[in-house]
């Protein structure tokens, strides 16, 4: 039986965590042509087809702009009626119809959005408590079912976050640096709203945006919510020690604008990103919650009486960047949150949280690995994530209202993964082993689109700098013939029962290696649910040292049994 770690004598590690604040200099700039088709196949009992559009309109910030030209909203079957408004928030709204809509319909939304990201100091000199607020920008204190701010619990949290603080930078940078290290990001959580992420310390974008503008209503500074797109086109941010790669899945999203008296509305993603977001995001409406930015993507219909009418729907989006100019550099702080925030640099008032990390402790003699009893199986890594699901298809449920309409809402569960097979590039994620562990299989979350050839699992130590070192066991070989070809991802596992391992506490790496012309990708989850921030890598042809840090973390499991 091969053992991995010291030769006789198991030693354990305490490895010393870090703030993970990014300031961020320099700038995106690009020009996108964006197609978002619709198809709305009708069933024969839909007697009336309405389908309402928000247009994205041109924005200005201190951090990101984006300029809409030509758009184009068509119709393969024309409807018969169309409104055009614009609601309070300032959303231009086309209300289409269709009446006994009897084929399928595809709805084409086109235009252009030049896009800028500007990251350069910001002079934030806005008291804190908020003072003297206008009447339309006093309204988005609002407490609301999804953005509680009236709530005791809220109230109690914004108060112990914000009550030193003396200007409104230092009480926004408080707030978010608590949702940041108490969150974790899920694609498909129960509720939305933030008492529900104040419990459970769990989200999607939505809850992310949510509990940002609760905390910080409650603590009086206006906050809206913004609803829009990001594009998954990655883009590459230098620091000190390497490469920060970007990426975001293609799909709806939700993020805030928080208003400052010098500034005005600033974006922000709690999610990562501090006073701006990337010019990969499309703003598109605007409102108090995610239950009033609805217009945009929503199907009703109406049913003939006695009948189960329903529709199915189907959206794609392509994007084309004709021209992307990205220059931008990161400087690690030792200030702010254990997990990943990125921010331009800012001149203000503001209280620097020391995160001091812990020291490393020495190493302790346990006991030999050979001493230990493995029969107590375990399963630990980075585990939810939405298997088999067709991402094309998504919709949310089909609510029935009191008047017999039919209503489909627009969904944020996006497919965030990452092709990695293609060729010249490696992918490689971290796991941490609490315990002595005796390995049987690793699984990944994988999709297969096509292609042949074999895939394979290299396991690697760690370099002691927080890269793979030396291989020390490959799995078994999965032909990709043989895996099963199914909408969405699931578990793919690879075996390593043949090579009895047995390895010590520590941090390890598992790389997916493959031979022949394999079209695979990769799911990740947004941040690092649980691993450190330095554990998800790639490497190229041109460069082998793993410098390329991703900042994202691939799904993956370990199974085993438990020493004892």
């Amino acid at each position: 039986m091969k053992r991995l770690g010291t030769i006789g004598l198991l030693l354990l590690f305490i490895l010393p965590c870090y703030a993970e604040n990014y300031l961020l200099n320099g700038g995106q700039s690009s020009r996108i042509d964006y197609t978002m088709v619709q198809t709305i196949v009708p069933s024969t009992g839909v007697k009336n087809l309405i389908v309402s559009y928000v247009v994205p309109q041109t924005y200005r910030s201190p951090s990101y702009n984006q300029t809409v030209e030509h758009f184009h909203l068509t119709f393969s079957s024309e409807p018969q009626k169309r409104e055009n408004k614009t609601d309070t928030r300032g959303n231009e709204i086309i209300k289409v119809t269709w009446i006994n809509p009897r084929s399928s319909i595809n709805a084409t939304i086109q235009l252009r959005t030049t896009n800028f990201t500007t990251l350069q100091p910001l002079v934030i000199e806005a008291p804190f408590p908020v003072q003297s607020l206008s009447s339309d920008v006093r309204v988005y204190l609002a407490a609301t079912k999804q953005v509680p701010a009236d709530d005791p619990d809220v109230v109690r949290i914004a108060q112990l976050l914000t009550s030193s603080s003396k200007t409104q930078f230092d009480a926004v940078q408080k707030i978010l640096t608590w949702i940041v290290d108490n969150m974790n990001y899920v694609l498909r959580p129960k509720q939305y709203d933030a008492i529900y992420s104040i419990v459970t310390s769990r989200g999607n974008c939505q809850n992310y945006s949510h509990l940002a503008a609760a905390l910080m209503r409650a603590a009086g500074i206006p906050v809206r919510i913004i609803n829009g797109l990001t594009l998954k086109e990655p883009y590459q941010v230098k620091f000190q020690s390497g490469i920060f790669t970007m990426r975001m899945g293609q799909g709806r999203h939700s993020w805030i604008e928080v208003y400052f008296s010098d500034l005005g509305w600033v974006p922000f993603d709690p999610q990562q990103m501090q006073l701006f977001v990337s010019n990969r995001f499309i703003r598109v409406e605007v409102g108090l919650d995610n239950e009033e930015t609805v217009n945009d993507g929503t199907v009703m219909w109406t049913r003939y009486s006695g009948t189960s009418g329903t529709i199915q729907f189907q959206e794609t989006i392509d994007v084309n960047f004709t021209s992307d100019e990205v220059n931008l550099s990161a400087e690690r702080q030792q200030y702010g949150p254990r997990k990943l925030l990125f921010s331009p640099p800012v001149e203000a008032l503001f209280t620097e949280e020391i995160f001091k990390p812990s020291e490393a402790a020495p190493a302790t003699t346990i006991r030999s690995l050979d001493a230990y009893t493995y029969d107590e199986e375990t399963i630990f890594g980075n585990l939810e994530f939405p298997e088999g699901i067709d991402f094309t298809n998504v919709r949310n449920q089909v609510e029935d209202t009191e008047d017999s309409m039919m209503v489909m809402r627009k969904n944020f569960l996006v497919e965030t993964s990452e092709y990695v097979t293609t060729q010249g590039q490696k992918y490689a994620q971290t796991f941490i082993a609490e315990d002595p562990l005796q390995l049987e299989k690793i699984g990944l979350a994988l999709h297969k689109f096509g292609g042949n050839g074999q895939l394979w699992i290299e396991l690697s130590e760690d370099d002691g700098t927080g890269k793979p070192g030396n291989i020390i066991a490959t799995s078994g070989l999965r032909l990709l013939e043989n895996m099963d070809y199914s909408p969405g991802y699931s578990w793919v596992d690879f075996d390593f029962t043949q090579q009895n391992l047995i390895f010590s506490p520590g941090r390890y790496w598992l790389a997916l290696a493959y031979t022949g012309s394999p079209v695979v990708n990769w799911f990740f989850t947004y941040g690092k649910p649980v691993g450190p921030t330095d554990g998800t890598r790639y490497n190229t042809l041109f460069d082998e040292t793993w410098s390329h840090s991703l900042t994202y973390e691939f799904n993956y499991r370990i199974m085993g049994k438990k020493g004892r």
